[in-house]
């Protein structure tokens, strides 16, 4: 039999059939091809990306049944990138299989940071023949003295999920680390695995760098789009003047109805605030389901974590209420259900989420949809729309990070040495760093091995030494630093929640916990707990009697609306200004919509629609631009700022998904504003520095830079330092650099990644470039439109308490109620 037909017997066996674009990734792995596989969630992508290396031994060593010591086993040939530990183990799980049944002597083991000491030591005599790794623990092998001979017989790299690492400091090291491979192993063959992502051609060339090919890279879709069913819960009655947050949880007995349709359900929330208030509630509405029912996010300990997925693999749990840290590919059952609670603000997450049902070649996908507020549903419409026209949203790569690439020259230095001209040209076959310039190099080097102008004269800043043109590590205490420190995934500060007896819960905000006081309770977890102390990083709590208390509330929560979702809602809108309402959601947000268009107007696509609003607080102006609350933060600060040039003027501001409010105590003059270039988007960065606290949002930003470049250390384990102690360091780091040498290029890069990630500078030149060209349409109204309601609450929660917010809230809709009759 051949090797080929053994492998499809082995599919048979499961009920499977291999698919045609599973072939094409193991015959162009024959060829010594490297490329790209795209398909939709629970399609075949793993085996399609693992059998070409399966074949290949096959071919040459047939099958081995015999019971083997692991000592047989050849060195490391297929490594195995993810982007996530808890990905990890169900990843170990899925390529074990065929080795076990097809009779291959390969070891496989996995190395993260929840790996063993015993397996790390193991793995420091010899690595097995598969490793599933993470980037930043690929990092480390690399720091490693002997790093060379690690990857001499390495064939092939799989870099998972590589929409996930695409776009963030992660991917980057994921490249740098690939670049060096191949330095390491001409010709390695390199595979990413990847779904719903709308770049793809530029995905695959960020893949496979900017090295000489020796054939070009493969791009292979899937089988036929999955099907995905996409349906909504259609609240009963539909106020006409919604405001965030506040519909969710009158829907909670048609959620539990929902989950009663099927055996198991995952409810999926956007922030692990909604998380722990949707796993209370469902627990509060049915009592008998405790112990059926969890919930899994990424701020739970890893074993809290791990007995969840478990509890999905073993189908012991009705529902999961989860946050993204369930969206990738922790392999489990399908579920018979699929919600998501509040708007996905993405296509491509939608489509992500959806996925868990039916996670099986040929099943569809539905996931159900649980509007937050009326305008929701109206996205919902518009992400249907969006994905049964293909419409996905791009995943743009990170360019030049100088903080990563010094972190890279000292695992490099450390991991045998480089000379500083074939470092160079190995690096800039990176993507990130294609156009990296000589000056960039010479500067990064001298940063890391020098300290830089203003740091030279302090050695422990000398991380790199060079010595006859190669540059080193030669203290083995900066090596070991280094190597606990490597790691570019950066987060607000964690304090850790712990029982006082021991058993540790996960982590939550150090700015959360800062505002309680020893007694004070707080749900989290599930549990309602009160906290007794904090030291070192630690909060000790004990649980606590009764209900009630407060959520953490983490800044992961801001989740914009994308720009391809933008652009559907602001379509489906159109519709409704010409009356067609289309689908389900259209027609229950039609009284709605009808009210805003007799008040004031919907907007059209091409248009900008401002309202002009005088009442007790002051004169309002309102804008709609439909681009996403951090683009309208931007817009928000530069069209105050621009708005203040012409005539004195305060205004507060306020923004969400849809729109901006600015209120001040006179009136704006918004016609000579625009006519003096209010939306032009030329001199966009000078503006937007200008109207904001650039300074100190870049200060902050700086922390995160500093941790990576080295400069800061976190401590060792068990010594964490506070995140109140790092933002200090790094602030007079910031301050030194700032005034001893300001042509410091991670100080460029902290103002840089400001503009780009925080406020999004890119696409809110996109968007000034639309509106510049849009119809204005300026319309004076009488009372707040149902556009304009949710923008004040927005502005009136930053001033009051919940409880007094729901009660003017309910005050101020019951009059606009009243008015419209």
């Amino acid at each position: 039999m051949t090797s080929l037909a053994r492998l499809e017997s082995w599919f048979a066996a499961r009920g499977w059939s291999p698919f045609a674009f599973q072939r094409e990734v193991w015959e162009a792995y024959a060829e010594g091809r490297s490329g790209l596989i795209h398909a939709g969630t629970g399609t075949g992508k793993t085996y399609a990306a693992w059998m070409g290396p399966l074949l290949e031994w096959m071919e040459t060593h047939g099958p081995d049944l015999r019971p083997r010591r692991r000592a047989a086993a050849p060195p490391l040939r297929v490594l195995w990138l993810t982007p996530l530990r808890a990905l990890a183990a169900d990843t170990e799980a899925a390529l074990r299989a065929p080795l076990r049944d097809l009779g291959i002597p390969w070891t496989l083991e996995r190395r993260t940071g929840d790996t063993s000491a015993t397996v790390r030591d193991r793995q420091r005599e010899k690595l097995p023949t598969v490793l599933v790794t993470t980037p930043e623990s690929l990092s480390v092998l690399l720091s490693r003295p002997d790093a060379r001979g690690l990857f001499s017989e390495l064939r092939m790299a799989v870099v998972d999920e590589w929409h996930e690492l695409l776009g963030n400091k992660r991917g980057v090291q994921a490249e740098l680390a690939l670049a060096r491979l191949r330095r390491f192993r001409p010709g390695l063959r390199t595979w990413g695995v990847s779904a719903t992502l709308g770049n793809v051609e530029m995905a695959l060339a960020a893949l496979l760098g900017m090295g000489e090919q020796v054939r070009p890279g493969c791009l292979v879709r899937g089988a036929a789009p999955k099907e995905i069913r996409i349906d909504s819960v259609i609240p009963d009655t539909i106020e006409r003047f919604p405001w965030a947050g506040h519909l969710g949880l009158r829907l909670l007995p048609r959620v539990v109805e929902a989950i009663e349709e099927g055996r198991t359900a995952l409810v999926f929330t956007n922030t692990r605030s909604q998380t722990e208030i949707w796993y209370q509630a469902l627990l509060d509405a049915r009592p008998e389901w405790a112990g059926e029912i969890a919930l899994h996010h990424g701020s739970l300990d890893r074993k809290v974590r791990d007995f969840v997925e478990d509890g999905l693999r073993a189908g012991t749990f009705r529902c999961v209420v989860c946050t993204s840290s369930l969206d990738l590919g922790v392999d489990f059952a399908p579920v018979d259900r699929v919600l998501q609670v509040g708007s996905p603000k993405g296509i491509a997450r939608l489509a992500q989420r959806a996925g868990r049902s039916g996670h099986r070649p040929g099943a569809p996908s539905r996931v159900t949809c649980v509007p937050t507020n009326a305008f929701e549903m109206v996205e919902v419409a518009a992400a249907r729309r969006a994905l049964d026209a293909g419409r996905i949203e791009p995943r743009a790569p990170r360019e030049k990070p100088l903080d990563v690439l010094a972190q890279h020259l000292v695992t490099v230095a450390a991991g045998g040495g480089f000379r500083s001209s074939e470092l160079f040209e190995e690096v800039r076959t990176a993507w990130a760093y294609r156009d990296l310039t000589p000056a960039e190099w010479d500067w990064t080097l001298d940063f890391v091995s020098r300290g830089g102008p203003a740091l030279a004269n302090y050695p422990e800043y000398r991380r790199v030494v060079e010595r006859d043109g190669l540059y080193t590590v030669a203290d083995r205490a900066v090596a070991r630093r280094h190597r606990m420190a490597i790691g570019t995934i950066t987060s607000d500060a964690a304090v850790g929640v712990q029982y006082l007896s021991g058993g540790r819960l996960g982590t939550v905000e150090e700015s959360f916990i800062a505002r309680l006081r020893p007694g004070d309770r707080f749900i989290f977890a599930g549990r309602l707990l009160e906290l007794e102390t904090v030291r070192d990083m630690t909060a000790y709590v004990k649980k606590a009697r009764g209900s009630g208390g407060s959520v953490p509330r983490w800044m992961g929560g801001r989740l914009p609306l994308s720009t391809a979702l933008a652009s559907s809602v602001r379509e489906r809108l159109e519709e409704a200004r010409n009356g067609v309402f289309d689908g389900p959601e259209m027609a229950a947000v039609r009284p709605l919509l009808e009210l805003q268009a007799a008040w004031s107007a919907i907007p059209a696509a091409d248009e900008l629609l401002i309202e002009r609003l005088k009442s007790r607080d002051g004169h309002h102006l309102f804008l709609y631009p439909f681009e996403g609350r951090l683009v309208h933060e931007g817009l928000a600060a530069l069209f105050a700022w621009r708005i203040s040039r012409l005539t004195p003027i305060t205004f507060t501001l306020a923004v969400n998904d849809y729109g901006i409010e600015l209120l001040s105590p006179g009136p704006a003059p918004i016609e000579d504003a625009l006519a003096a270039g209010l939306l032009a988007p030329g001199d966009l960065a000078r503006d937007i520095l200008a109207s904001l606290n650039a300074a100190e949002m870049a200060r902050r930003q700086f922390r995160d830079i500093a941790r990576i470049a080295g400069l800061l250390f976190q401590g060792f384990p068990g010594q964490k330092k506070a995140a109140r102690h790092l933002q200090a360091s790094s602030g007079l780091f910031y301050e030194v650099f700032a005034r001893y040498d300001p042509g410091n290029l991670l100080l460029h890069q902290a103002h840089r990644e400001v503009l780009d990630q925080q406020l999004e500078r890119s696409r809110l030149g996109q968007a000034l470039a639309r509106l510049s060209v849009a119809r204005v349409t300026i319309l004076e109204i009488r009372r707040p439109s149902p556009l304009a309601f949710p923008l004040m609450v927005d502005r009136l929660r930053e001033k009051l308490s919940s409880e007094k917010l729901a009660d003017r809230v309910r005050r101020m809709r019951a009059q606009l109620e009243k008015a419209a009759g």
